[in-house]
């Protein structure tokens, strides 16, 4: 008798979650697009809004860093392919 209790509660459980997640998906999903775009589309728009150069002036914000070879590594060998 108390296997199919517990077999009774589980299944109700499951049903009981499977119809409030019906219920309360949509305005779940909607609660996490519009924070969503809250975050993204603010980010967006505050980069949009943001010409603090005038139009075709250059600037550049990362300088490349500067790899010099070592000279001590050795010689280049030019070589051949054989077939």
């Amino acid at each position: 008798m108390a296997l199919l209790r517990t077999i009774l509660i589980i299944a109700l459980i499951y049903y009981g979650l499977k119809i409030l997640s019906r219920l309360f998906a949509p305005a779940l999903f909607k609660y996490a697009a519009k924070k969503a775009t809250e975050r993204f589309g603010g980010a967006f728009n505050q980069q949009r809004q943001e010409p603090t150069q005038k139009e075709g002036e250059i600037t550049i914000d990362k300088m490349p860093n500067n790899k010099s070879s070592n000279k001590n590594v050795g010689e280049y060998v030019d070589y051949e392919e054989i077939e």
